[in-house]
């Protein structure tokens, strides 16, 4: 067994913990294993003190009461078959919010394991390490985590650099770099330290960490309906409230009318003619929204399963809905718009300097530049002019001089060999480079200073070569043209904003030059140069004031008043904790072009949610003509021009449509889940679609299934 010391006292290293249970979910919507799992969450749902939260499967539910007690006093096939139809209606209507929930759960449990599995390696007040369980850490406590180790909770690294594996949580297998200070020192309770040693700070509250918050999320435990949600609700609740003022005036009029259904007995709280109780029942809920009610909540629930799948965590549903009315989105552009690292395209030689030694020279003054932009100068000299790349081993008479943000250069100093001069090679700014070059006497040509505001104007980074020798004077060689990378795709994505009617505007450190160049060649609307954390704020501002709503990703501490002041603030996951805690969504995954998807997720949502509504309103419409000539053609013989599907009997038409009712709940659900294919387009094109689509559809299904169940029911003794 390896040791440690803390505070002089060797501390012998703890055994790794066992991995975490794997977190993904596999199985389709309607898996079997998972309807089996969700059933007995779904009978739970039936408890009356959980059903009130849901009005219009509560009325469901208060009429299948009501029929169960007439069908034991009347005891007909006909009664008996609308009591089961009704109770199934609303076993869907749950099942459906059950499945939206199952498929979370064996997430949430795997993650649970990950956190009450996990022991921690407290660091005491006198150094020394006391082994205690994960949950019993506490906001402050400072935690040791050695290679193979699971780190215990969310923190920051105080003390050392470690690789660590984050898949338990991102899914990814790629590990990553975390280290104290600057904006990889946060790190995620129940991710594994592969290699090294750090001490973390835990700055998670009880029950606050981050698999906590993500249990409950996956979980949908404490998922809160949204203000869109909340009005849907609310109007459905009107809608149904409605019906049924409509539905108990219906007995007066029957009972004045003297209509009495043939063959259905009066089995209703009135004792004289008039409508059965179980055929009032049936009607009301054949004409309130069963439909979305039913779905409403799975669709809420699926929408933020979606963002879970895709590896976002989102603090609330008010940020996945607010992410579909989106107007406008802010991209950094580093690592967002462009790969993250400028790369070499060009040498460019002045003063009669030839290609190859320009680019011979490059490569040597970049030997020792580990640098991204330094390794892809070395590459560029290699694959263009077949400059087989030297390792700084194979130069024993050179000295090289690494990069410093004070020097702005880098380089190498060669000695003389067989009685040659001295030569020193230098890399770096322009300006650094020009005044070196100047201070050893050398001169400048006037061409190198077009040649660099060229490159600046097109949007590129100049790097100047130049070289001085013994007895010589310093010259310069000529240019480096490096030039930020787009990602392949993103004008294509961009595009598609500005069809959904979004503003893309880019964010970056760059002069006005560069970023105009970018900004152009990525195809974004407008962008924000030279940028401070003020700048962004003002700008995020000013959108909203507007009457826009603003989309934003960060990932440092200086992106934290911005994520704060977004409707849609996406942190990213490898960031500070300052930012995650800002911003109201967490990207597990980094990527921080994944707000374009986020944004098409919300819009998802919404669209489902719209287009659903319309279903169910147009399929209600096609119920009536089921319902309304079997109630009253026989006592009014003109509304027997509605029965348009001539229905073999009242008694058939009254439960077709109830089966129906209940049925097209479980045939939606997949919808629901996976959500209404969403295509970027106009608000009303896509308004004109769903009608065509999902009212036109609401509309013709219902006349197709009344009719086929209609035709069934007729071989059933006593249901006809």
């Amino acid at each position: 067994m390896s040791t440690s010391t803390i505070a002089g006292t060797p501390v012998p290293a703890p055994a790794p913990t066992p991995p975490p249970a794997p977190r993904r979910v596999q199985g389709g919507l309607l898996d079997p294993t998972m309807l089996l799992r969700s059933t007995p969450g779904a009978l739970r749902k039936l408890d009356p003190r959980t059903l009130w939260r849901n009005p219009v499967m509560f009325i469901v539910e208060i009429g299948a009461v009501f029929t169960t007690v007439l069908a034991i006093r009347d005891e007909t096939a006909f009664s008996w078959l609308i009591t089961v139809w009704l109770w199934l209606t609303v076993l869907f209507a749950n099942l459906a919010e059950a499945v939206a929930e199952g498929r979370g759960r064996a997430q949430a449990d795997a993650l649970r394991r990950t956190k009450t599995d996990t022991i921690a390696h407290r660091l005491r007040d006198d150094g020394r390490l006391e082994e205690v369980p994960a949950p019993r850490l506490r906001q402050g406590d400072t935690v040791v985590v050695e290679a193979g180790q699971f780190i215990p909770g969310d923190g920051d690294v105080i003390e050392g650099i470690a690789s660590v594996d984050e898949s338990a949580i991102t899914g990814e297998s790629a590990p990553v770099i975390r280290e104290s200070g600057g904006d990889r020192s946060s790190v995620t309770g129940g991710t594994r330290v592969l290699s090294d040693r750090i001490v973390v700070r835990i700055t998670q509250k009880p029950g606050e960490s981050f698999i906590d918050r993500m249990i409950a999320l996956v979980e949908g435990a404490n998922r809160q309906k949204t203000p869109n949600e909340i009005a849907l609700n609310i109007l459905l609740a009107a809608l149904t409230l409605t019906f049924l003022l409509a539905v108990a005036t219906l007995q007066p009029l029957a009972i004045f009318s003297k209509a009495q259904l043939p063959g259905v007995p009066d089995t209703g709280a009135l004792n004289g003619d008039g409508l059965s109780g179980i055929v009032m029942v049936s009607l009301l809920v054949c004409l309130i929204p069963t439909t979305i009610g039913a779905l409403l909540s799975a669709i809420g629930i699926a929408g933020m399963d979606r963002l879970v799948q895709r590896n976002v965590l989102a603090m609330s549903g008010r940020a996945v809905e607010a992410a579909g009315d989106v107007n406008t989105l802010l991209l950094d552009k580093t690592g967002t718009i462009t790969i993250g690292n400028r790369e070499a395209r060009a040498f460019v030689p002045v003063g009669g300097t030839s290609e190859n030694d320009l680019a011979s020279a490059a490569q040597l003054s970049s030997l020792a530049d580990e640098t991204p932009e330094g390794r892809s100068i070395v590459v560029h000299a290699k694959n263009t002019y077949g400059l087989r790349e030297r390792g700084p081993g194979e130069l024993s008479h050179a000295r090289f001089v690494a990069f410093t943000a004070q020097t702005r250069m880098s380089g190498v100093d060669l000695d003389a060999i067989d009685g040659g001069a001295n030569r020193q090679v230098r890399k770096g700014a322009a300006s650094a480079v020009i005044t070196w070059v100047r201070d050893l006497g050398g001169a400048v040509p006037a061409e190198t200073g077009e040649i660099v505001d060229g490159i600046s104007a097109s949007g590129g980074t100049p790097l100047v070569v130049a070289e001085a020798t013994d007895g010589g004077l310093a010259r310069v060689l000529g240019v480096i043209q490096l030039k930020d990378v787009v990602k392949q795709g993103m004008r294509e994505r961009f595009d598609e904003m500005r069809r959904m009617g979004i503003r893309t505007i880019m964010i970056t450190g760059d002069n006005p030059l560069t970023a105009r160049s970018i900004a152009e060649e990525a195809g974004v609307d407008d962008f924000l140069a030279e940028a401070t954390p003020e700048d962004k704020m003002a700008l995020i501002k000013r959108e909203q004031a507007g009457g826009k709503l603003v989309a934003m990703t960060g990932d440092g501490t200086n992106d934290a008043p911005a994520l704060a002041q977004a409707d849609v603030g996406v942190a990213m996951n490898t960031g500070t904790s300052a930012a995650k805690e800002a911003g109201n969504m967490v990207d597990l995954d980094s990527n921080p072009t994944k707000l374009i998807e986020i944004v098409e997720i919300g819009k998802q949502l919404l669209i489902t949610r719209g287009a659903l509504t319309t279903f169910s309103i147009a399929n209600d419409i096609a119920k009536y003509f089921a319902i309304i000539p079997a109630m009253f053609a026989a006592i009014y013989p003109g509304l027997d021009a509605l029965n348009l599907m001539r229905l073999h009997s009242p008694q058939s038409a009254i439960l077709s449509a109830v089966i129906f009712n209940a049925l097209v709940i479980v045939a939606l659900i997949p919808l629901a889940l996976r959500g209404v294919r969403y295509t970027p387009s106009s608000a009303s094109a896509m308004l004109r679609r769903n009608l065509y689509i999902y009212g036109v559809g609401g509309l013709i299904i219902p006349f197709v299934g009344i009719k086929l169940i209609d035709l069934v029911i007729q071989f059933i003794p006593g249901a006809r």
